[in-house]
């Protein structure tokens, strides 16, 4: 398949051998740092710090070239959508003014807007690394488990695997069409007019739509049939017990957090200012 969507692979890399809890906790502590504070030197260890992990994965690029692109054009669209909307909100955070470049009315370039935005980007460096080594290297089995490990109902966690399982074939499944009709002629490629790849593309979504019902009503009827949900708890075949490793993988990334809180008060505010 040319493009992949982001699923788990099998590996042998220290994060692989993680639970999934744990992997889990990490994200979720070390993104709600990420989001709290503006402090970029905190920003910036993190964001090193997540590269650091993504290159332990071995992660290959191919793999997720679709999605970092997909984040990229995204991450792109939000500061300049900020700019557009908020010009001088970087004035207005830091109290200071520094104009790099001057423009029509509000639009002058200043330092501090350039800073905020900067701080802005670094939260994406800092927060899709670690999604994307917590996906791809964490079973859909093991991650329901370390939904319900914390808290989240049985049912919540299988329904949620579920899903990651069956997007890889629901995707096999749209090439699979696609490829039928191109075998009939009809143009899907980049050789087509934008137009007619749209019309095709969208012929596509009524067969997979309803191979998809077919697949979700045949998985609710063996699942009706296994009784699941009768009883409030369960166990898990790919359950992993939590070993030091774990523990200290979780205490870092609540350290991460203390941090952000703590330059928070330092700051008198979330945002660093160099200015000041």
């Amino acid at each position: 398949m040319k493009h992949r969507l982001v699923g788990y692979h099998e590996g042998t890399s220290f994060l692989h051998r993680l639970s999934g809890a744990s992997k889990l906790l990490f994200l979720l502590f070390v993104s709600l740092a990420a989001m709290l504070s503006y402090d970029t030197r905190l920003l910036l260890g993190i964001g090193l710090g997540a590269l650091a992990l993504f290159s332990t994965a071995r992660i290959r690029f191919r793999d997720i070239s679709f999605v970092l692109a997909f984040a990229l054009v995204f991450a792109l669209l939000n500061v300049v959508m900020v700019y557009l909307f908020a010009p001088q909100y970087g004035v207005e955070i830091y109290g200071a003014k520094t104009v790099l470049m001057k423009g029509w009315g509000s639009y002058s370039i200043t330092s501090q807007e350039l800073f905020y935005l900067f701080n802005l980007a670094l939260k994406y460096v800092c927060t899709i690394p670690l999604a994307l080594i917590f996906l791809m290297t964490t079973h859909p089995s093991q991650f329901a488990s370390s939904l319900n490990q914390i808290g989240v109902s049985y049912k919540i966690a299988y329904s949620v695997s579920l899903t990651l399982r069956y997007i890889p074939d629901v995707q096999e499944e749209y090439q699979t069409i696609k490829l039928s009709q191109e075998a009939r002629g009809v143009e899907l490629s980049k050789k087509a007019k934008l137009i007619q790849r749209i019309k095709g593309n969208l012929q596509i979504i009524s067969p997979l739509i309803f191979g998809s019902l077919e697949r979700i009503d045949s998985i609710s009827t063996a699942m009706e049939l296994r009784r699941f949900g009768k009883n409030k708890k369960r166990t898990w075949y790919s359950h992993q017990a939590m070993e030091m490793k774990d523990y200290g993988m979780i205490l870092s990334a609540l350290a991460v957090l203390v941090l952000s809180i703590v330059l928070i008060f330092l700051n008198q505010g979330r945002f660093y200012n160099p200015w000041r």
